[in-house]
């Protein structure tokens, strides 16, 4: 694969990327000096995000001129960019566009990531990326959103107070469980004959109506509506739920006096700023292929608090579009080291009761995802490529090249200048009568990346990082007054410093099976 040149993504992008991705040796030894360390952190983060303007966008998805409602009703997604004049005349149907994102008769392999990674990025991004689904009598709105706009671990908790209540076990701080195999598991929602448990009547699971018995008996009760729809979902949520769990007994065990009320909140407290961080030292330091290691402490939050960008979080359209990564996705998934068809692992949690939770996390990480880009995704998930396509020509998004613009890259003048990929280039030119005319979601899936190591191509990745920065790194919960031991206790602050990974919080939570295991977003080389 070519490296991609000064001239296609410009002298700043291209020189800051082999800047941080040469020099190995230099990079780590200037890491090992903290306050270098800590400054360096804090002005690369801070650098990354003011490549695009800053929060509120004047415009919504709620209507093509900026209004006060526009500005304050978050039910509507953000946009970065205006409405575009499209001629769908030029423009291929979303159907032919997503057969450009079909897999063919093998997977590519991604040379850095594993089915974890998947995983955890679908699971991560539900939590604040929630479009609309529906209902019965009412269809999607690609304009609406369900979301609270910030990382809340609703996926567990559920996105308001109400869920809450109803998966509370009202003792202790405690979630409800129960005990498969000595594992610690969610309560089933429903009965033998696939009815909601009374204490469940009112938790919300997508397409509940239409799933056979079968399914219905399988469903945990969660926080999430999503959270039972893949095994990989599941697993994170399940995880999740056991360190709230252990946090509470420990807060339990240290503020005797406590009510049930402070050790909840408290332990969830906790257990958000734990994602908060993993987020940032281990997903995003996966994702972006630089030698130098991103992390997050309080000098961080105090410093970045005073940014132009720290603003209240509101997700964009075009940051859900782009992050549908089903090409990560193998044809087969290994749990219990069997491989099982894609269907199998769908509403279907038991098969963590069966095979424990640290098999199943074990088994994701030693598997290798797909590669992130075109002609890599399984057919039976092309309507998610046909629906995005079809959702980004409603909502009238720019093409491909004017976000090039927006995040300072130079246009391009040719499909040469995407990719080197002959397949990919006769593709774009089989189905657009000119550059100009590209898909944004077509686009970014298309750009080659900056190297053979790198996961995704320059503009997804630096749309991904300033979005993915911008709104985790404001989270109420790392404002510099709240980042304290009176919100997280000192014992809750040595929990967080001691997680920085997914494994620290597995090799602490799976009584079922103990041992040692290869817990890891990234392959083992």
């Amino acid at each position: 694969m070519r490296a991609r040149s000064i001239a296609t993504d410009g002298a700043n992008n291209r020189l800051r990327f082999l800047a941080l991705t040469h020099g190995g040796p230099l990079w780590e030894a200037v890491q090992l000096v903290k306050p270098i360390h800590r400054r360096l952190n804090a002005a690369l983060i801070d650098h990354a995000v003011r490549e695009m303007p800053a929060r509120p966008e004047p415009l919504s998805t709620m209507a093509p001129y900026t209004s006060w409602h526009s500005l304050t009703d978050r039910s509507y997604n953000g946009r970065h960019l205006p409405p575009d004049t499209l001629d769908p005349d030029r423009l291929p149907t979303p159907d032919e566009a997503a057969e450009l994102f079909r897999r063919g008769t093998s997977m590519l392999p991604c040379r850095r990531s594993t089915v974890l990674f998947a995983y955890f990025a679908q699971w991560f991004t539900d939590g604040f990326l929630r479009g609309d689904t529906g209902a019965a009598d009412t269809p999607r709105d690609p304009r609406r959103n369900t979301s609270n706009h910030q990382i809340d671990m609703n996926q567990l908790y559920g996105v308001d107070e109400r869920t809450s209540k109803i998966l509370r076990a009202h003792e202790g701080g405690l979630l409800k469980s129960q005990r498969i195999n000595e594992g610690e598991f969610p309560p089933y929602l429903c009965d033998a004959q696939g009815q909601k448990k009374p204490e469940f009547a009112d938790l919300h699971v997508v397409r509940f109506e239409q799933m056979p018995l079968a399914w219905r008996t399988r469903l945990f009760a969660l926080g999430g509506d999503r959270s039972n729809l893949q095994l990989g979902f599941t697993m994170l949520t399940v995880l999740f739920l056991r360190e709230h769990n252990r946090l509470a007994r420990e807060l339990a065990r240290e503020y005797p006096d406590w009510d049930d009320e402070r050790l909840f909140q408290t332990a969830r407290n906790i257990l958000t700023l734990m994602v908060c961080r993993i987020v940032l030292e281990e997903y995003i330091n996966h994702i972006t292929p630089y030698h130098f290691r991103f992390t997050l402490d309080n000098a961080l939050s105090s410093r970045l608090a005073r940014a132009p960008w720290h603003r209240e979080n509101w997700a964009s359209f075009e940051f859900s579009l782009v992050y549908r990564w089903h090409s990560l996705i193998p044809p087969t998934l290994t749990v219990g080291g069997a491989e099982l068809q894609l269907a199998d692992t769908m509403v279907n949690g038991p098969l963590l009761a069966e095979h424990g939770l640290g098999r199943t996390m074990e088994d994701a990480s030693r598997q290798t995802a797909g590669r992130i880009g075109l002609f890599n995704t399984e057919p039976e998930l092309l309507y998610v490529d046909a629906d995005s396509v079809a959702d980004s020509r409603t909502l009238r998004i720019a093409p491909y090249n004017a976000y090039r613009r927006h995040l300072k890259f130079p246009p391009v003048r040719s499909f040469n200048q995407i990719s080197d990929d002959p397949k990919v280039r006769d593709g774009l030119r089989s189905r657009y009568h000119s550059v100009d005319d590209v898909d944004l979601y077509v686009g970014v899936f298309a750009e080659q990346p900056g190297s053979p190591d790198t996961i995704l191509g320059p503009l997804l990745t630096k749309l991904i990082a300033i979005d993915a920065f911008s709104q985790a790194l404001t989270n109420p919960l790392l404002a510099p007054r709240v980042l304290t031991p009176a919100t997280f206790t000192p014992l809750g602050l040595r929990a967080v410093e001691r997680t920085r990974t997914l494994s620290d919080i597995l090799h602490r939570n799976s009584p079922e099976d103990p041992r040692p295991r290869f817990i890891s977003m990234t392959r083992r080389r």
